[in-house]
């Protein structure tokens, strides 16, 4: 019988902007209510027992963004990576914290706090919070072989994956927003993945809407090429 939990989701988390655009307030507003409902779904991954999940929260194409939007984007960031630091949840919970991307793209502040989570929480097992920040599939793939290359072991799937950033294929991935693309998000690890593309801005995210994706997934009949 095939299998219709979901052990590792993908979120593309979409909408921000224009979630500030239509409340009238400023961009960075918008990051803000973003970031609320990004703390919401820390509660909902227990809750539905999903053992690692990969947020789309920073692409390499998002540098290109205006000095202020990302001067107040990288302020929220470190603000909540220091709140996560000190959140005991992480560690009844046993969340590991991981930071996938360029990470060297960022000032050495943030580096360091990405850092430091990713070493006070790098022995829990329970759940796993993937970041990718700083991020593109394809940039991943090339660093993925030069890897391999620089290894000299043979390139192959099996050697590709294992240097990755991110190395288990997600069931679902879900992205908010209304695009319909999946923006340079785990390409090679998505091959197979069950996409769910939802009109509601991210901040506008519930629990239902999870809960919908969830059932919706359990709907579909997953072939894997056959």
């Amino acid at each position: 019988m095939e299998d219709k939990g979901i052990k590792h989701l993908g979120v593309i988390l979409d909408g921000n902007r224009r979630f500030a655009t239509k409340k009238m307030k400023e961009t960075w507003k918008g990051h803000e209510s973003g970031a609320e409902t990004l703390e919401n779904f820390f509660d909902w991954i227990k809750e539905f027992n999903i053992k690692e999940t990969t947020f789309y929260a920073f692409s390499t194409e998002n540098f290109n963004r205006s000095k202020i939007e990302k001067e107040n984007l990288f302020r929220l960031f470190k603000i909540k990576f220091q709140e996560t630091i000190n959140n005991p949840k992480i560690y009844e919970n046993k969340v590991r914290i991981n930071f996938c991307g360029r990470l060297e793209m960022f000032d050495k502040e943030l580096q360091s706090l990405m850092k430091e989570l990713m070493e006070k929480t790098k022995k829990h097992n329970k759940f796993i919070v993937n970041f990718a920040m700083a991020y593109g599939g394809r940039q991943e793939i090339v660093d993925a072989v030069k890897k391999v290359v620089d290894s000299k072991e043979k390139i192959n799937e099996e050697n590709i994956t294992k240097n990755l950033f991110i190395k288990e294929e997600p069931e679902l991935i879900i992205r908010t927003g209304g695009s319909i693309r999946t923006s340079n998000f785990l390409p090679w690890q998505s091959v197979y993945s069950e996409w769910i593309f939802l009109d509601k801005l991210w901040p506008e995210f519930t629990r239902k809407d999870l809960v919908y994706c969830i059932d919706e997934f359990k709907k579909r009949k997953r072939n894997f090429g056959k």
